[in-house]
């Protein structure tokens, strides 16, 4: 386990004075048996009128903000800080708990999880080409007998080790089969391909956004801003999380906040403002997470 603190800054600047619509944002994440929030603190500047709390369709957490119409700004910052204890299942714990029937590759899902997950098994994104299908049957190839946790982590690993992390400020995901061609993207991108790709085989798969720590200060890919990976259905061992970005396995590192069907549902920050074209200034964002590894926390107990 580990202690951490997470402080994540969003600002936005404007050439003159302008209104703002209604902000959604989902950075709060659920207390749950491998994460213990223990507080959070939102402070927004100007003042909303209002805040209104709210689930989404997935169980998320979403908060949504609003400003009197009248009220005019050249600037919106918005500063979350959680703290929070997290207890990553790890790599040990999906081969535990996978269900005997899973442990080879293809296996069905049961009957009555099929109308819960149907959705999350279909294809979201155009391969008219059929890129993603012909390298996700990739890693099936060879002789013998597939293990299903064999492919999913040889999938994730490749993708860390084939394919070059390249940050990019501009919102949107990147198609599938542009991130196969470019052998680069983000950490959303290389979140999507694996989702994409699983799902070619009939597995389903969930978008997850978050935040990323290293306890033991080794240079990991998509720090200093909200974080993406995926977390794959399976039966037994249930939602497995997986970082393609940096290899990760079973929620190590990864603190989930929110979880969607596709990257566009699972935005930290949403809004608009009333103004002109090119009031805009654009915006910055910086997130600080620190963790104290579990040897130090039962030292200091």
């Amino acid at each position: 386990m580990a202690h951490v603190h997470i402080v994540h800054t969003t600002e936005y600047r404007y050439a003159q004075p302008v209104g703002l619509t209604r902000h959604r944002l989902m950075v709060r994440p659920q207390d749950s048996h491998d994460l213990r929030l223990h507080e959070a603190t939102l402070i927004v500047d100007p003042m909303p009128a209002t805040t209104h709390w709210a689930h989404d369709v997935f169980g998320n957490s979403i908060c949504l903000l609003e400003w009197p119409a009248e009220l005019r700004t050249d600037k919106l910052r918005i500063v979350s800080t959680l703290d929070l204890t997290h207890y990553p299942a790890g790599p040990g714990l999906p081969r535990s708990t996978l269900d005997p029937a899973a442990e080879i590759f293809p296996f069905s899902y049961a009957a009555d999880e099929i109308p819960d997950i149907g959705r999350l098994t279909e294809r979201q994104t155009a391969d008219p080409e059929r890129q993603v299908d012909a390298w996700a049957r990739h890693f099936m190839a060879g002789e013998g007998e597939v293990r299903t946790l064999a492919m999913l982590e040889n999938m994730t690993h490749s993708i860390k080790a084939d394919f070059t992390y390249s940050a990019r400020e501009a919102e949107g995901t990147q198609l599938p089969a542009e991130t196969l061609e470019l052998r680069s993207g983000t950490c959303r991108d290389f979140a999507l391909l694996m989702m994409e790709a699983v799902r070619s085989l009939g597995l389903a798969a969930r978008f997850v956004t978050g935040y990323l720590y290293d306890s033991n200060a080794n240079s990991m890919q998509g720090g200093g801003a909200t974080h993406a990976w995926c977390s794959i259905y399976l039966p037994g061992a249930g939602w497995v999380e997986y970082d393609p970005t940096n290899g990760l396995v079973a929620g190590t590192n990864l603190i989930r906040v929110g979880v969607a069907r596709s990257p566009q549902q699972a935005v930290p920050i949403a809004g608009g403002f009333v103004g002109g074209k090119g009031d805009s200034l654009g915006l910055t964002v910086d997130v600080s997470v620190r963790a104290t590894p579990d040897e130090v926390i039962s030292q200091a107990a």
